[in-house]
């Protein structure tokens, strides 16, 4: 019961057909779990790149401090846990140079990794969608999306 002159909520669905519930076959159901955990890896390789480029950078301005130093400027390395006094600034210099190096080989690497998870899943996603209408499945439009499903 609603309060005199209080306004009615309508629901969205009035006046919609209910249609049961849809059992959706075996096959279908892995595609999905193989979708979701392909979900989760791109989430976790987009992750990883992420970190490697904020790496890079840090290492990359690190580098370009450092080369603002004198020669004989007193210079500590990482070693695990521990700074310790370094040689010169050279020695430092080549180690993040290395450093350096390393992490854009990585980074490419996780970015071509990235590119191929990519691509597997916006092809998983078509295929999902296109099996999900045939199973009766309504699959919600995409934004930006005009493609009709071929008849």
């Amino acid at each position: 019961m609603t309060a005199a002159g209080a306004p009615r909520f309508r629901s969205p669905y009035v006046g919609r057909p209910v249609t049961p519930p849809v059992a959706l076959p075996a096959k279908l159901q892995n595609d999905i779990r193989q979708f979701q955990r392909l979900q989760q890896e791109l989430a976790a390789v987009q992750q990883q790149r992420l970190q490697i480029d904020l790496k890079l950078r840090e290492v990359s301005h690190t580098l370009e401090d450092l080369k603002t130093l004198p020669e004989d400027a007193v210079v500590y390395r990482p070693i695990g846990g521990l700074l310790v006094r370094a040689k010169n600034r050279k020695e430092v210099e080549d180690l993040l140079t290395e450093d350096k190096e390393t992490s854009e080989v990585r980074l490419k690497a996780v970015e071509r990794q990235e590119n191929h998870l990519k691509e597997r899943y916006t092809t998983m996603q078509q295929d999902l969608s296109q099996a999900l209408q045939a199973a009766g499945v309504a699959t919600q439009p995409s934004s930006g999306s005009s493609s009709e499903p071929e008849g």
